[in-house]
């Protein structure tokens, strides 16, 4: 046997061997997440430049189509201040006016005349129902006489007054 200097030469090698391979692993791993970073980098970039870009052309489009609205209704306002005051000196507006009033006012009156009729019609149909309510209490007080002398028949009268007083 041996006095052990071969296995620890044997050990030490195989340590050495393991590290270098360690540091080859690292560096290819750092350099290919290197170039995934740098191509990220110059993706985010150019995406950068689209959307400002994209978004200039936006902002000018839209600068463009506001300006244009206001001119079409400043315009539109000029014209129809023209024409109210063409029809002013004409005096058109006073007649057109005086029309409108005309016809709001019986439209006013429609709405109002209905809201006065019913009111009317329930207060006859109270009167109806107070009048109709002592006939009733009258026949009802007929029946109950007849109930007390046929004391079994009691429930039987009930229902034949209610009916009575049902159909009349």
């Amino acid at each position: 046997m041996s006095n052990g200097n071969g296995v620890t030469a044997t050990l030490s090698n195989a340590a050495e061997a393991v590290a270098d391979k360690a540091k080859e692993i690292g560096s290819a791993v750092t350099k290919r997440a290197s170039k995934a970073v740098k191509s990220a980098k110059k993706t985010a970039k150019q995406a950068e430049k689209a959307v400002s870009k994209t978004a200039g052309k936006a902002k000018k489009a839209v600068a463009k189509r506001v300006t244009k609205a206001k001119k079409t209704l400043a315009s539109a306002s000029a014209s129809a201040k023209a024409e109210v005051a063409a029809l002013k000196k004409k005096g058109a507006g006073k007649k057109t006016a005086k029309k409108a009033a005309k016809k709001a006012a019986p439209k006013k009156a429609a709405k109002k005349a209905p809201a006065r009729r019913a009111p009317a019609k329930k207060a006859g149909a109270r009167k109806a129902v107070r009048k109709a309510a002592p006939k009733k209490a009258v026949k009802k007080a007929a029946p109950k006489k007849a109930a007390k002398k046929a004391p079994a028949k009691k429930a039987g009268a009930k229902k034949a007054v209610r009916k009575v007083a049902k159909k009349k």
